[in-house]
């Protein structure tokens, strides 16, 4: 399936029932600048605009970068952030222009090498570049039994675990970035019934028509009622690893 598209018919499932970020990630990804709103953040495969919109609310403004329409139909409106169609790998923003560039669980699905040659030419010398996933934690005991239950049902599922690695070794071992940085925060995600089968609908590799569909919905629904607590309420727990990096200094001959 091509990453600028699979999400087509999820966007609605994908803007409601996506979780959201810690406040300890956002606080760290804008440490060491010392005024949010003279700050410029392009989030890259921004979606539905989940994570711009924590950004800015922090008064930062946003150049939400997605190429998909239908995903960016389906996000919110806020007074700091601006939308354009474009890939992370062609941004069409100008040298140098930004203070932050941000791929909210979206980096694994870019073309490496060209991505990371972009995000560091559009960033400032004292910019800086944030990736963010949030993992599901399977000590958990709900949330490793809704990830087991993930695996039964999903189709054309990318190894995504695999494309996190690569992608983590490629921000490592890049010619364009330095101080590499890791970051580990707990972070809840509570759910109604509704809210459980929307949050594994928005999943690209979950079938969402028909037979399959009702299926998938049952199974939901008998994980729901063993797992559900006196509120209606069950839990999926996550990890969110965020991995900062900061431009490297790249002296061109032209420039001597």
């Amino acid at each position: 399936m091509n990453p600028l598209s699979r999400f087509s018919d999820r966007s609605k499932d994908y803007a409601q029932y996506r979780p959201n970020y810690p406040k300890e990630a956002i606080a760290l990804i804008i440490s060491g600048f010392e005024n949010p709103s003279e700050l410029v953040a392009a989030d890259i495969g921004a979606g539905t605009g989940i994570g711009s919109r924590m950004l800015a609310e922090q008064g930062i403004n946003v150049i939400a970068i997605e190429p998909n329409i239908s995903m960016k139909n389906a996000a919110k409106s806020h007074p700091l952030i601006e939308f354009r169609e474009a890939t992370a790998e062609a941004t069409n923003l100008p040298n140098e222009s930004v203070d932050l560039v941000t791929c909210f669980h979206a980096f694994h699905w870019f073309n490496l090498e060209p991505t990371l040659q972009e995000f560091h030419r559009i960033l400032k010398p004292s910019g800086k570049l944030a990736l963010l996933w949030n993992n599901w934690n399977r000590e958990d005991g709900f949330t490793k039994e809704n990830s087991n239950l993930m695996k039964q049902i999903s189709k054309n599922h990318p190894n995504t675990k695999k494309k996190r690695h690569i992608s983590i070794a490629s921000i490592e071992k890049s010619a364009y970035f330095v101080n590499f940085q890791h970051s580990t925060f707990a972070h809840r995600q509570e759910l109604d019934l509704p809210g459980l089968i929307g949050r594994i609908m928005s999943s690209s590799s979950v079938p969402n028509q028909g037979y399959e569909r009702e299926q998938i919905t049952a199974s939901l629904k008998g994980l729901y009622e063993r797992w559900v607590d006196k509120k209606g309420l069950v839990y999926l727990i996550y990890r969110t690893e965020i991995y900062i990096a900061e431009p490297k200094l790249i002296i061109t001959p032209n420039q001597f």
